[in-house]
């Protein structure tokens, strides 16, 4: 990484610009190019002021938990202590990166200490591309299959513990693609159900009575084709777990016969007047409300709280920008094992439009992106250009807008409208960046400035 020298001497000539220039449209310019590098500010009691985004994907430690709070000792800019160091910072999960340190401190108009800018970079290219994805994949980020470093997946993570140590019926609510069946197969690995089979149906794929039949199997006979018994998957995962997926899809018929196997324990498959016991925990899965559904007739109510004993809440990619890099990684580390292009770095522009896209099918949309990548290009830089169309469109918000970013915005209606788009967003900085059309950078100055 060969931008440090050039940040340095950035900084260290801004006071000599002449009055041709705008201080602040040059300070935000200067951190907007600076966006996704290894940047951090400190004002003069060491309270960490920007937390750029480079270091979010470096590290692994979200602007959100730094902002705001005391600087690391590691990372701590003193009066007359401009240096060029290497520091271990510990970064998400407690992991120890080595990082180079360039500090430059800043005064006020008097001369007097105001803080500090410091850069962090990987000492080499050559780090950079063979310590990153090796430290994204280790198994403090990996659990039971599903990776992720951000602090919102970690209580999931411990949801699922404890869940699976009961025989307790889990909901798993979660935008399509957002890995519910690593969930619900983790829950069956941690399980005393782990050495009995793990099976798994989409209930959306099915007419319903090809449904019926698989979940619950049929007689000989039961209907035109019926030559033989068919066992169902209740049938077939006896003394395992059976994951449900888009459960909110099942026909009102059948989620009463769902009803009877989780509330007796046995059910009669199709064609037959035998009752056949059963022993099979239940994780179902849906990117509906199921209490929206059973408001509007679609789902009964009294099944819906059987499913839901234990509900459990997947964030969107969107929410866990931590992890866009993370998975980036570890999806081209596995196609980097069939040998046929290697990829050992992403070019910045590249990485910018991964890590600003809203992901709206998740991981598993990430990694159809990085199997598109590999397919049309070559080389072992991952280039821009061999992104799919979409990522050269223009960007359609999942947000409704609040306000659009302009030099010339009354000072009172820009405030206000960084406040709506922070409630909003929830007070999710970048969130609220991407309502008001301003870069991050520009965002972090503006709030700092109206005091929000």
């Amino acid at each position: 990484m060969k931008q440090a020298p050039q940040l340095s001497s950035l900084i260290s000539k801004i006071s000599g610009f002449s009055a041709g220039f705008d201080s602040e449209m040059l300070s935000s310019t200067i951190l907007d190019l600076y966006e996704f590098t290894g940047l951090y500010i400190v004002d003069k009691n060491q309270q960490v002021l920007y937390w750029s985004l480079g270091l979010e994907q470096l590290t692994g430690i979200s602007s959100a938990d730094v902002e705001g709070k005391q600087s690391r000792p590691e990372l701590i800019i003193n009066n007359n202590s401009e240096e060029q160091a290497t520091v271990s910072v510990s970064g998400a999960n407690g992991i120890l990166v080595e990082l180079k340190k360039i500090t430059r401190v800043l005064t006020d108009k008097s001369g007097e200490f105001a803080g500090g800018i410091g850069l962090l970079n990987l000492p080499s290219e050559a780090v950079a591309k063979t310590v990153l994805p090796k430290t994204s994949t280790t198994t403090k980020q990996n659990f039971h299959g599903i990776l992720s470093r951000s602090p919102a997946m970690q209580d999931v993570f411990q949801i699922i513990q404890n869940a699976a140590e009961t025989e307790a019926t889990v909901l798993v609510r979660g935008e399509s693609g957002s890995g519910k069946e690593l969930v619900a197969n983790a829950i069956h690995t941690l399980s005393t159900r782990s050495n009995a089979p793990f099976l798994a149906i989409n209930c959306a794929s099915l007419s319903s009575n090809l449904l019926e039949s698989e979940l619950f199997g049929h007689a000989r006979g039961a209907f035109t084709g019926a030559i033989k018994d068919h066992s169902g998957f209740f049938q077939r995962a006896n003394g395992g777990t059976l994951f449900l997926d888009e459960v909110a899809e099942l026909p009102l018929e059948l989620q009463a016969k769902l009803l009877r196997v989780l509330q007796e324990k046995n059910y009669i498959p199709v064609g037959s007047d035998h009752t056949i016991n059963t022993d099979v925990r239940i994780v179902a899965a849906t990117h509906r409300s199921l209490r929206e559904e059973v408001k509007n007739g679609r789902f009964r109510e009294d099944l819906m709280y059987r499913l839901r004993v234990v509900p459990i809440f997947l964030p969107p990619l969107r929410e866990r920008r931590e992890d866009i890099s993370l998975l980036i990684w570890h999806f081209i580390g596995r196609h980097n094992d069939k040998r046929v292009r290697i990829i050992e770095k992403i070019d910045p522009a590249a990485m910018k439009v991964l890590l600003d896209y809203r992901w709206p099918g998740n991981i598993r949309e990430l990694h159809n992106v990085v199997e598109y990548a590999f397919a049309v290009g070559r080389g072992s830089t991952l280039r821009l250009s061999e992104l799919p169309p979409e990522f050269s469109e223009p960007r359609i918000e999942a947000l409704k807008p609040v306000y659009r970013h302009s030099p010339s915005r009354d000072p009172d209606d820009e405030m206000a409208a960084i406040r709506q788009a922070l409630e909003q967003s929830q007070g999710k900085a970048g969130a609220a960046a991407d309502l008001l059309g301003m870069s991050r950078a520009t965002f972090w100055r503006k709030r700092k400035l109206y005091e929000l």
